[in-house]
């Protein structure tokens, strides 16, 4: 799962972020509330610190309610006030306040997660293909043949799944998929998509799964 940390203290969020990495989460670590992605949709949870600089953390938390209002927002406060507190929690799903362990904050993330989370449609067909994402498996129907995808390959299909229909940028895809921000010339990308369409495409040279939109990205339409 991504999530989104914004947090402008190098040492506290370098510290986090690595406590989120070795439990196995994607995360994308910014400084500061100007630099929110435009896809917020990529991510599971949100955690937010309140002091940021130029933008506070309660009206980054705000805008990121006013335009997800089911992604979770937990905050990240040294200010441990009443008054604060209860700011913080007309918006944000969860409040801790700093000093904080690890673990108290791991298990708040899961609290959240569970809280949110919904079951996903199991079987899906898109063109020739039927996918079972509870499973991972993707199935060819003309001919019911499995069609073996490496881990990596299936979190790109499986995030075009949530975005039917939806043109994605590479940006958006390398961070969604990646859980980092994209580096401007990194190929990474384009080559799993090609060994992507090498497996799923009926004909790789003329996609009809997932679609190549001339400067801009891809789309796979349901």
């Amino acid at each position: 799962m991504n999530i989104l940390y914004i947090e402008d203290d190098q040492e506290i969020g370098q510290w986090v972020e690595k406590k989120l990495r070795e439990e196995g989460y994607h995360t994308h670590w910014l400084t500061s509330g100007y630099q929110l992605p435009v896809d917020l949709q990529t991510y599971g949870v949100v955690v937010l610190d309140v002091m940021l600089p130029g933008l506070d953390g309660f009206s980054v938390g705000r805008r990121i309610k006013r335009q997800n209002p089911n992604l979770p927002v937990i905050m990240l406060s040294a200010r441990t006030s009443i008054e604060d507190k209860l700011e913080g929690l007309e918006f944000a799903d969860d409040y801790m306040t700093k000093p904080f362990h690890p673990e108290e904050l791991l298990k708040r993330i899961e609290v959240q997660v569970r809280k949110y989370e919904k079951a996903p449609e199991k079987t899906i067909s898109i063109g020739h293909l039927s996918v079972r994402l509870d499973q991972q498996v993707v199935v060819d129907q003309s001919s019911n043949r499995e069609i073996m995808l490496t881990g990596k390959q299936f979190s790109i299909f499986h995030f075009f799944i949530r975005h039917l229909n939806q043109i994605l940028t590479k940006e958006q895809l390398y961070e969604g998929v990646w859980g980092e921000p994209y580096r401007e010339g990194d190929k990474s990308l384009m080559v799993h998509i090609r060994h992507l369409r090498e497996k799923i495409e009926r004909n790789p040279s003329t996609p009809e799964i997932i679609e190549t939109i001339r400067g801009i990205g891809y789309r796979v339409r349901a």
